[in-house]
C-alpha cells in the first residue's frame, strides 16, 4: 500500500536528527508569516518518538512565542508596511478592525484563545502590536495558549500514538486518503475563515 509507505516515510523524517531544528524554525516563522502550522511536524515527531513528545511540545511552544513577539514587533513598529502586507497576504484585511477591537477589548484572553485554537495566530500577533497591547500580557497570553495547544497535541500523540500507528498501518489506502483529505480541507477552511 503506497499510503502506508508514505506514512512510514513521514515518521522516518520526523525521527531525523535535525527534525527538532526544523520544528523550531517552523514554529517560529508560523507565528508571524509562514502558513503551515507547527502541528504538521509536531504530530509525526511525537508519534515517531513518544518519549520526546513533551520535549517537542516545549520546543514548539518556546519558538512559537518568540515568533509571536516578532509578529507583535512588526505590528508595533512596521504595521503600515510589512504588517498590512502580511495581513493582506492572508486575506484578512477586511477583518483587521475587528481583530484590533478584540485585542484591545479582551487583551490577554483573546491571545490565550487564539494561541490555542487552529486559527491564524500570526494575524493576532501583528494586530496586538498594532493596537498597542502591552507586551507582557501579550507574551503571557501567547505562552499560556501555545503551551496548552502544543502540550495537548503531544499528550494525544503520547497516549494514543500506538493506536494511531496501528490504524494507519492497517487501514486501506483509500480510507487513509479520504480521512487525510477531509482533515486537510477542514483545517485549511477553518484557518482561512
Amino acid at each position: 500500500m503506497k499510503i502506508n509507505r508514505i506514512y512510514d516515510r513521514i515518521l522516518h523524517w520526523a525521527a531525523h536528527k535535525h527534525a527538532p531544528a526544523y520544528l523550531c524554525g517552523l514554529s517560529f516563522t508560523e507565528s508571524f508569516f509562514f502558513p503551515i502550522p507547527p502541528d504538521a511536524l509536531l504530530i509525526p515527531m511525537a508519534l515517531a518518538n513518544k518519549k520526546k513528545a513533551w520535549h517537542f511540545a516545549l520546543i514548539t511552544t518556546i519558538a512559537s512565542v518568540l515568533g509571536g513577539l516578532v509578529g507583535y514587533t512588526i505590528g508595533l513598529y512596521l504595521y503600515e508596511t510589512i504588517g498590512l502586507w502580511l495581513i493582506e497576504l492572508y486575506g484578512l484585511n477586511h477583518h483587521l478592525e475587528q481583530l484590533q477591537t478584540w485585542t484591545a477589548q479582551y487583551g490577554i484572553w483573546i491571545i490565550v484563545m487564539v494561541g490555542f485554537l487552529p486559527i491564524p495566530y500570526k494575524v493576532f500577533t501583528i494586530a496586538s502590536g498594532a493596537s498597542g497591547m502591552a507586551v507582557l500580557p501579550f507574551a503571557a497570553g501567547s505562552l499560556i495558549g501555545r503551551a496548552a495547544r502544543f502540550f495537548v497535541v503531544s499528550a494525544l500523540c503520547y497516549w494514543a500514538g500506538d493506536s494511531v500507528n496501528r490504524i494507519m498501518k492497517k487501514a486501506s489506502s483509500p480510507a487513509i486518503l479520504a480521512i487525510s483529505l477531509i482533515l486537510v480541507v477542514g483545517f485549511v477552511f477553518w484557518t482561512i475563515h
